[in-house]
């Protein structure tokens, strides 16, 4: 369909949005030579319509008859609006004005209008600085509309050095008495120092990386390397009005976060949601009392809730066998193996174990030692509760010390972690297999054991002596297991059991300090890393990643007697690294259940 022709007269100057987008195009024109669009002057040409009349008269004609069928219902209908408005402008340009001023018109919305010139006139040029400007204006809308305002407190950064590259693609906003308040935490050898230092090294290093950048637009948290931040990063850079109530003091550093965050809340409203973080919980109480919203920092947890933590053992339904298809078994060095699909393939992990018990039928405890695919390949396991099969004259009590048993005698098991309440046998299981394994088979050379120094009570201040002799009162429970490990009653009967003497256990566990661990590098030994639930994640990975060829390190705990200030069950260091080595062929865990130690410490666990 051909274009229609170029108006004769001149209408009168109306809003742009009272034209229409048109790119009609005529089947004997595309064949001669390239589509011309008529151009009023002075009208803006959109670059969208500009580009696709270079495309068109840049495509060969054989191509566009393709093309062309598509879009004849498209540019037919553009054509006719384009007729009607033209003869709306005609008719209110003509038609007098009762008052004799120059007549107006109320056209009806529409997209701003576009009229062509030559295709040799446009160029990619003129075109790439309009495009670019609404691209980046509707990502920034987008981004609004979509983002929140974190407003963090002075806790969070010092808890958690990276935590402005934990909020995805939300904006962070730091009041100004935040950065008081890290520089007046930065000095000394704590924790908190190292992390107050280290955040003023990111904020650095982020101004460094965008020195052209105002600060009052804000600083691309990507510009570091960390690609999954997408959000901005707002200094406090003006003075912000805001009323809190009298009764709050003005000069509290808490109190002035609320003042920002209330005062941010006033110039964002209907553009972004402000909201405080903050691991204070007064903090976000009075928060809340003043009509703000606040949250708590959740980012570090690994776990939201402690139920769901991996118990490293699964009870086999009572019909498993029945369901269980392509049922295999043989045997290898005295150990019976099973292999088989079933449904419940996708629940299980390797160095899991799984028990079937079921009345009238033989009971199975088992190991899952291989998977593919479906297929599960299960190992049966070394009865610890008969007395030949004692470990160092210590024999498993419920089934689950039996499982804990199994793993810290595999010599292909290098990491080993163990939960539970007080009295359920961790520290006694785990001296018993260090000794088995220093002093029976010569795996390791020695048993290293530490623990957090994390008191109860208060601090009883400074020890004297050596390192040893500092760490000996917060190793109570390795003087108690092994007391009743050498015993010659409960010890073990063997060749080791008769002759080996306190001393000589002793010379071969050295007890260490954490804060000394950094740099050193284990070979061969055995690590027990006790009262593990009070260790931050960082601090685990630190003494973890200490272990050198031949070294198996057990880490114990019970995360319902966390003493460190700030940790939860889902945000310990032990939480942590049980979940990341679930699955490891060369790692594996178990939660014991039920405690050993006497009826009275089995009560009060549970009244208590």
């Amino acid at each position: 369909m051909p274009l229609p022709p170029a108006p004769t007269k001149r209408a009168a100057r109306v809003a742009k949005e009272a034209f229409d987008v048109t790119a009609n195009t005529s089947k004997r024109a595309a064949a001669a030579k390239p589509p011309v669009i008529a151009l009023d002057d002075d009208l803006p040409v959109a670059p969208a319509t500009l580009a696709a009349q270079a495309h068109v008269a840049a495509t060969p004609a054989r191509s566009r008859k393709k093309t062309e069928g598509s879009a004849s219902a498209a540019t037919t209908a553009a054509a006719k609006r384009l007729a009607e408005q033209r003869a709306a402008v005609q008719a209110a340009a003509t038609k007098p004005s009762s008052a004799g001023a120059a007549p107006t018109v109320s056209p009806p919305a529409a997209p701003p209008a576009v009229v062509s010139t030559p295709a040799s006139a446009v160029t990619p040029a003129p075109i790439a600085p309009n495009k670019g400007k609404t691209k980046a204006a509707s990502t920034h809308k987008k981004r609004t509309q979509q983002s929140c305002l974190f407003v963090l407190d002075t806790n969070v950064l010092l808890h958690d050095p990276t935590s402005l590259f934990r909020f995805e693609e939300h904006d962070i906003f730091l009041p100004m008495v935040v950065l008081e308040e890290l520089d007046a935490h930065k000095r000394g050898m704590t924790e908190v120092a190292r992390n107050g230092r280290q955040v003023s090294r990111t904020l650095d290093a982020l101004v460094d990386a965008q020195q052209d950048a105002d600060l009052a637009t804000g600083l691309r948290l990507d510009a570091s390397g960390h690609k999954g931040a997408t959000g901005h990063l707002f200094f406090q850079t003006v003075p912000l009005d805001y009323k809190l109530p009298s009764s709050l003091p003005q000069g509290k550093a808490d109190n002035q976060i609320l003042g920002v965050v209330q005062a941010l809340r006033a110039v964002k409203q209907g553009q972004q949601e402000v909201i405080l973080v903050s691991k204070d919980i007064n903090m976000r109480v009075k928060a809340r009392a003043l009509g703000l919203p606040a949250e708590d920092y959740r980012n570090d947890k690994t776990l939201d809730d402690g139920d769901l933590l991996y118990t490293g053992s699964l009870a086999l339904p009572a019909d498993f066998w029945k369901k269980a298809k392509n049922v295999e078994s043989w045997q290898d060095r005295g150990k019976t193996f099973y292999s088989f699909t079933s449904p419940l393939s996708g629940q299980m992990l390797v160095n899991q174990y799984v028990y079937f018990e079921a009345p009238g039928e033989p009971s199975l405890h088992a190991r899952v030692a291989e998977l593919r695919d479906k297929t599960v390949v299960l190992e049966t396991l070394r009865d610890f509760s008969s007395a030949k099969h004692n470990v160092w004259g210590v024999n498993a009590r419920n089934r689950e010390q039996n499982f804990a048993l199994n793993l810290l005698m595999d010599p292909n098991v290098d990491f080993v972690s163990l939960t539970g309440t007080a009295g359920t046998g961790k520290t006694l299981m785990a001296l018993a297999a260090g000794l088995a394994q220093v002093l029976d088979d010569r795996r390791y050379t020695e048993i290293i054991m530490t623990r957090a120094t994390v008191s109860v009570g208060e601090d009883i201040g400074f020890l004297p002596g050596t390192e040893e002799e500092k760490m000996g009162p917060w190793m109570g429970a390795l003087d108690d297991n092994l007391e009743f490990l050498a015993k010659g009653d409960g010890g073990n009967p063997g060749e080791w059991g008769r002759t080996a003497t306190n001393e000589l256990i002793r010379s071969r566990i050295k007890i260490k300090s954490m804060n000394f661990m950094r740099g050193r590098t284990f070979l061969n030994k055995y690590v027990i890393i006790d009262e593990a639930q009070n260790l931050t994640p960082k601090q685990m990975k630190t003494l973890i990643t200490r272990a050198g060829p031949g070294t198996k390190i057990i880490c114990m705990g019970n995360l319902a007697q966390i003493d460190t200030p700030y940790l939860t069950e889902g945000s310990s260091g032990l939480t942590f690294a049980v979940d990341r080595f679930k699955g490891w062929a060369h790692g594996g865990h178990i939660q014991l259940a039920r405690g050993e130690r006497s009826r009275l410490a089995d009560f009060a666990s549970e009244v208590l």
